[in-house]
């Protein structure tokens, strides 16, 4: 499951085009019987996440057995404490574990016009929780994506469906592993 915001939700992308479909194509093209679901709301913040938890795995059939978590980045745009971001990614990621599922986070950077010290504060947090929760860290979620040209919307903020497949791309080998921890 890619659990997230707009960047997993596929926002203003047709059907197809989104991280999960895309993901679930290349992995099933690499020979993974696997069903990747979307789990991102557009404008989550972290504690919107941990909110919706609950009822979210409720209505799956089967716990996923693996969890990316991408969410933090509506938090960051908000200028929301990194704090209370980190403290609610901490109890997903728990949450998600206790529940039997893999997780690999999926972190995000602050914008530099926040100021170094928000930035210095907000970009810790993934690799702390990753090293603390012991679970995978992919370090930047829009690596590769975030201010190239023709890798974004116009709102220079979400993914075309090129840069979301680059996205996949990059993620691919870690997600492998993940799912296949004997993988290599």
């Amino acid at each position: 499951m890619a659990y997230g915001d707009s960047l997993t939700a596929g926002y203003q992308l047709k059907p197809g085009e989104g991280f999960a479909p895309q993901l679930e194509k290349a992995l099933k093209a690499r020979g993974h019987n696997v069903s990747v679901i979307m789990g991102g709301v557009s404008g989550d913040t972290t504690a919107q996440g941990r909110a919706r938890m609950a009822w979210t795995l409720a209505g799956m059939k089967a716990k996923p057995d693996l969890v990316i978590l991408e969410l933090g980045a509506n938090d960051m745009l908000r200028g929301q404490s990194p704090g209370t971001a980190k403290a609610n990614l901490d109890a997903m990621i728990k949450a998600f574990k206790q529940g039997g599922s893999r997780v690999l986070l999926a972190g995000m950077r602050a914008q530099p016009n926040l100021g170094a010290g928000y930035a210095k504060d907000f970009n810790a947090i993934y690799p702390a929780l990753a090293k603390s929760e012991k679970v995978s860290l992919y370090p930047f979620f829009m690596d590769g994506v975030a201010a190239v040209k023709n890798m974004q919307l116009a709102d220079g903020l979400h993914p075309t469906p090129k840069g979301v497949q680059i996205i996949v791309t990059k993620m691919l080998p870690l997600v492998e592993r993940e799912l296949n921890p004997s993988y290599s």
